[in-house]
């Protein structure tokens, strides 16, 4: 121990093999993240069906396409909701508990979801309007989701396997994209076998039936079920014994709960508890939290920021990327449910042959070889991959469409075996269980302030550099080329920012953070940094924490 002795029960559950409860967590935490997921990403299915839906102009001889202010309104407004409700139940969760607040934010998303379908107006603007606002209050939810998840994961885990816990809880997300583009491609598939059209540029006006409208309705409501489906389950998770002890200071409630959940008698030691809340009582904004934890939250919080740029801006505009290089075809080659069709069936494979599989890559081997070394490793191939695309853009979009694809689908791959789990992992381990749910809050806010400069940025920075070629309503823009150019850099920050992150593969929570120091008697306790290095893995001599 750093300073001195783990409390019994939290030491049981370090030591703890792995058993039912953990796969029940995992479910239950990952439900949400899978309806996060789902959310969040299957609006680019549908983007541009509302285009052909709401902003249709027979004047001009091609499909509607949402305006730009629109469309980046629809793309980033749910982000906009998801930062701040990261910060906000982030807090949250730590001054009322982790259980009281995980029920609202998940009701929160199937409310939600089921009102952005039920999106009213008797004109283009005012259901547009009326989609933003859920949209909002959709993201504001899944927002909670984020820190909470992570916090009760790695509070609930063992030292041994706790990356791969929080990180199979973070790869529901990828199965939440896959998901949501399945769900696309079956619901325009039976719309458009129940309601076929020809392609626009053979009939523009009936190209869109009427039965549409229904199609994007279907496809955000349909992220609720699963949701719902959790609520009861999470309202049964007992509070996590770290909260109970640490933060509210009540070590008998914390010993009751978990011996039900482990199944073993373990003793309350109420005086170390009240040893250790006495004398840890810095704040956010104190100095001993900048001492001990400014350098981490930096760079958890800049790591995250700068993956999200890349990762966020490849999803939401893939359509847009594959659409360019000739993947897809051109609109008005397609009716509008095709268009969907096509759109959901490019995104579902690149999905399923690379965005999920590097998530469970990740979740195979981040208690072998390491946070920080996937994270640094993830953010080099990405690097590699952007710039092996857009330096030869030009040959690669003009006659090697399937080289193009397989490269862009690499760097799917190394964003989820690499940084976009790692930066959801070790926030939930390195703060005070005081301040872990507000600092995973805040570090994931600074990703979602990433993504949101991905989604509106790349929307307009891809446009062609060449007047007359861009989208229609959009002013030229730096080309394909230049911003995959730009992302590439900005895989490059983040991979030097990762070493202001920590290694924390199979050390205690209360070891990374410190908070064992208290219960000991070494006045000069070592403070966090000093001792979490990526040579040397401390863990536990006595060999119980197996699995």
């Amino acid at each position: 121990m750093a300073g001195g002795q783990q409390l019994e029960v939290l030491s049981a559950l370090d030591k703890a093999k792995t058993q039912w409860y953990h796969f029940t967590a995992i479910v239950i935490a990952g439900m949400g993240f899978f309806t996060d997921a789902y959310d969040l990403f299957c609006i680019s299915t549908v983007s541009k069906l509302l285009g052909r839906i709401y902003y249709y102009n027979p004047a001009i001889d091609k499909p509607g396409t949402l305006p730009p202010n629109v469309s980046a309104a629809v793309n980033g407004v749910a982000l906009c909701g998801t930062l701040a409700g990261q910060l906000f139940f982030g807090w949250l969760g730590d001054r009322l508990g982790r259980k009281k607040v995980y029920g609202a934010t998940l009701m929160l998303m199937v409310v939600c979801s089921i009102a952005s379908g039920l999106s009213f107006g008797s004109t283009p603007k005012s259901v547009i309007t009326t989609l933003c606002f859920f949209r909002f209050w959709l993201g504001f939810g899944i927002g909670g989701d984020y820190p909470l998840s992570a916090t009760i994961m790695s509070e609930y885990a063992n030292k041994r396997t706790r990356g791969a816990f929080i990180a199979a809880v973070f790869a529901m997300q990828g199965t939440g994209i896959l998901a949501g583009a399945a769900v696309s491609i079956i619901v325009s598939a039976a719309f458009n076998n129940a309601y076929p059209r020809p392609a626009f540029n053979i009939d523009a006006s009936a190209s869109t039936p009427p039965q549409a409208d229904f199609v994007w309705r279907l496809v955000f409501m349909i992220g609720a079920i699963p949701a719902l489906l959790t609520y009861y389950w999470r309202m049964k998770m007992p509070e996590t014994a770290r909260y109970t002890a640490l933060v509210e200071g009540n070590a008998k409630q914390a010993t009751l709960d978990m011996t039900k959940v482990l199944q073993v008698e373990l003793h309350a030691e109420q005086e170390k508890v009240d040893k250790l809340k006495a004398s840890e009582k810095f704040g956010l904004f104190s100095s001993q939290f900048l001492k001990k934890h400014g350098l981490h939250l930096l760079g958890t919080c800049s790591t995250w920021f700068l993956l999200d740029i890349a990762f966020y801006s490849q999803n939401l505009f893939q359509k847009d990327v594959l659409t360019a290089v000739g993947w897809l075809p051109k609109a008005g080659t397609m009716s509008a449910l095709e268009e969907v069709f096509r759109i959901s069936r490019a995104q579902a494979l690149i999905a399923l042959c690379s965005t999920v599989p590097g998530y469970w890559f990740t979740v195979a081997f981040i208690d072998v070889i390491g946070r920080f070394t996937i994270q640094l490793m993830g953010f080099f191939m990405m690097t590699a991959f952007m710039f092996g695309l857009s330096i030869p853009y030009y040959t690669l979009r003009d006659g090697h469409h399937t080289t193009f694809i397989v490269l862009y689908a690499f760097t799917f791959f190394f964003a989820n075996f690499g940084p976009n789990s790692t930066t959801f992992v070790v926030p939930a381990e390195i703060f005070p269980a005081r301040l872990r749910s507000t600092c995973h809050g805040i570090s994931a806010a600074s990703g979602k302030a990433g993504a949101i400069i991905g989604a509106f940025g790349f929307l307009y920075a891809a446009q062609d550099s060449h007047e007359g070629k861009q989208d229609a309503g959009y002013p030229t823009g730096l080309g394909v080329r230049t911003a995959l150019i730009i992302l590439g850099v900005v895989n490059a920050l983040g991979f030097l920012f990762t070493f202001l992150v920590p290694e924390t593969k199979g050390v205690s929570l209360e070891d990374l953070s410190g908070e064992n120091d208290a219960t000991g008697d070494d006045e000069n306790n070592t403070s966090p940094t000093t001792f979490i290095t990526r040579s040397q893995n401390r863990t536990a001599p006595d060999g119980n924490d197996q699995l």
